[in-house]
């Protein structure tokens, strides 16, 4: 498999019109491997290929115009990214409920809450690598939609149970299912979409965390005010959310095409040109056989467990905040009834950073400085909360809170690093159920870095927090260095070769197309 930077074919036609485009690659994607001495003409068996071959053909044999495409991108717009960010919207609601409810009247409290608050993460840390292959082996967004219908359900049974024991279980339960979540809309945006358009969609359903903290912060605040002698608060709070899931989950099973290839809502032009419009990013789309290579290789790359690593320093902070950020409010001299309101501007900041990161990261096809740009604000708030712990200065301590928002849109930018950045099929979930299990480790830790005996300043929780991001930054400038680095390497063998075999640009580009949907991965 051969990847270059080069120009697509000159001569664009198209029901539309005709004329010129130029693709090129600039990514941080380092591809390594040697051409094959055959010029890699053979794919060989279409069955080791995507499912988009059952489609198009392995070269390019349809082009559409700019004007084209981004009319057929506009369709793809208008449906795919508003219900991933439904789900989005519906899992992070549900996954904080309990946050809602612990100044709601539920009866779990004490080291209790703890361990109901990491129940999540040990039911979806268990079940992510089983999730994501199962998912492999299926329809992608029905698999999705089941999930979704079933944690509904589940979110609702909370308001029948009362003792430690049954929300643990419902907890687990949960987790389990909304484990799938992540991996499957990633996959899904990689699949329709150009690498320089991922990391703006994948933000744009990845902001609905801080949407959630506004939306459920009001709502709450509205049910706070019910006397509660016909139903707890904290179990109306269930029952509504898990209306809501059920109804998204019923969407997702209609709507939410799994791939280009079965997309009902496009035509078959525009399913084809769906396909062809990602064949450069070399990502490919859709393929259920589990590739034992695929899976080694993303296990032996660096790049991956740094991967893992940031994504572990983010989600240990994420654990401890989406449980107890309320409970930090609260400690600063507020009500319940307050504390539900003054969360909101949380949201705002979560949101709004992450999608001006989402925009930075397309504009300049840039990944990591994206993260570091959501770090500095965050380390900033944690500052100013620890310096000012038992100063008695409201205003100021809010303030450093809600700059702590800011850090929630750092999983957004790694979610666009692996939808972006990792080919094959196989390879690609691996890496995303690695990223998750990750995550969802990170959240039971930081579940624990928040005790009971800490209360209410929980000043070691706020010490670790601004630890472990400011070690994030390191984190990022490596992985940085270390793609700027295999880029410079993948240019020289690629310059090299052209000399070797007098290519030139377009014959590099014609190899890239006839592998594009072949499964073959960064270094096959």
């Amino acid at each position: 498999m051969y990847y270059a930077n080069g120009q697509s074919p000159a001569s664009v036609h198209s029901p539309i019109s005709e004329q010129k485009e130029k693709t090129t690659d600039v990514d941080e994607k380092a591809r390594e491997a040697p051409v094959d001495e055959r010029g890699l003409g053979a794919l060989g068996d279409i069955e080791e290929g995507d499912e988009a071959l059952k489609l198009i053909g392995a070269e390019r044999t349809a082009h559409f115009s700019d004007e084209y495409n981004r009319k057929l991108r506009r369709k793809l717009d208008l449906l795919i990214p508003p219900l991933c960010a439904a789900v989005y919207f519906t899992q992070f609601l549900d996954k904080t409920s309990l946050n809602y409810a612990s100044i709601m009247g539920l009866p779990i409290t004490g080291q209790h809450y703890n361990l109901v608050s990491l129940a999540f993460y040990v039911g979806f840390l268990a079940w992510e690598f089983p999730t994501v292959f199962i998912s492999q082996k299926f329809r992608v967004a029905k698999y999705l939609g089941v999930n979704v219908v079933l944690w509904g359900i589940v979110l609702m049974l909370h308001a029948v149970g009362t003792s430690f024991g049954a929300f643990f279980a419902l907890r687990v339960l949960l987790g389990m299912l909304e484990s799938c979540v992540a991996p499957i809309l990633i996959l899904i945006i990689s699949m329709f979409y150009k690498k320089d358009e991922q990391a703006r969609r994948i933000s744009w359903f990845y902001l609905m965390n801080g949407l959630t903290q506004i939306f459920g912060g009001f709502v709450v605040y509205g049910i706070s005010f019910d006397s509660g002698r016909r139903l707890a608060p904290y179990k109306i709070i269930y029952i509504l959310l898990g209306v809501l899931a059920i109804v998204v989950g019923v969407c997702i099973l209609i709507w939410l095409p799994d791939s280009p290839v079965h997309a009902q809502f496009l035509t078959r032009e525009e399913r084809i040109a769906a396909l062809e419009r990602v064949r450069d990013d070399q990502g490919g789309t859709e393929n259920k056989t589990l590739k034992k290579s695929q899976a080694i290789e993303a296990l032996t790359d660096i790049r991956t467990w740094l991967i893992v690593l940031s994504t572990l320093l983010t989600s240990i902070p994420n654990g401890a905040l989406s449980n107890f950020s309320n409970l930090i409010i609260e400690s600063f001299g507020y009500t319940s009834k307050q504390t539900l309101i003054l969360s909101t501007p949380t949201g705002v900041v979560h949101a709004g950073m992450t999608f001006f990161c989402g925009w930075y990261s397309d504009r300049k096809n840039d990944r990591m400085t994206p993260i570091i740009f959501a770090l500095l604000p965050t380390i900033t708030g944690a500052a100013i909360v620890i310096g000012l712990n038992d100063s008695g200065k409201k205003g100021p301590l809010l303030f450093g809170t809600y700059l702590i928002g800011s850090f929630g849109s750092v999983l957004s930018t790694i979610y666009a690093w692996n939808a972006s950045n990792t080919a094959g099929h196989t390879k690609k979930s691996t890496i995303n159920a690695l990223t998750l299990v990750s995550f969802g480790a990170g959240n039971i830790i930081g579940a624990e870095i928040f005790q009971p005996k800490d209360a209410p300043d929980y000043l070691p929780g706020k010490i670790a927090i601004m630890i472990l991001l400011t070690v994030q930054l390191g984190v990022c400038v490596l992985m940085r260095w270390i793609n700027l680095h295999l880029n410079a390497n993948k240019e020289a063998r690629i310059n090299e070769e052209k000399a070797r075999r007098g290519w030139t640009d377009g014959d590099i580009q014609r190899e890239r197309e006839r592998h594009a949907f072949a499964d073959l991965t960064d270094k096959e």
